[in-house]
């Protein structure tokens, strides 16, 4: 599964980007975590559903409460043009 999601709140900055990319890769997962202009994050991470559903656990209120006021997500199918977890 491919998994988008636009994280709101206090999370534009390296240090979230980490934890998210730290995640991830405990995960297995492929993707990016990148600021917007408008300051959220977006995320995005490709690999198995039970994987991706961790991870969007995580952005919801994992290891950094208080953090994160709301996400919003999408799935698609998985495009297979991700390799690592990289932070933009």
């Amino acid at each position: 599964m491919r998994l988008t999601a636009w994280v709101r709140g206090h999370v534009q900055g390296v240090g979230f980007r980490w934890w998210v990319r730290s995640r991830a890769l405990e995960l297995g997962l492929a993707g990016s975590a990148a600021n917007l202009a408008d300051g959220r994050v977006q995320v995005i991470a490709e690999g198995p559903r039970a994987a991706c559903d961790a991870l969007l656990g995580f952005l919801r209120g994992g290891a950094t409460p208080g953090m994160v006021t709301g996400v919003a997500e999408r799935w698609t199918a998985p495009r297979g043009d991700l390799r690592g977890f990289v932070e933009r």
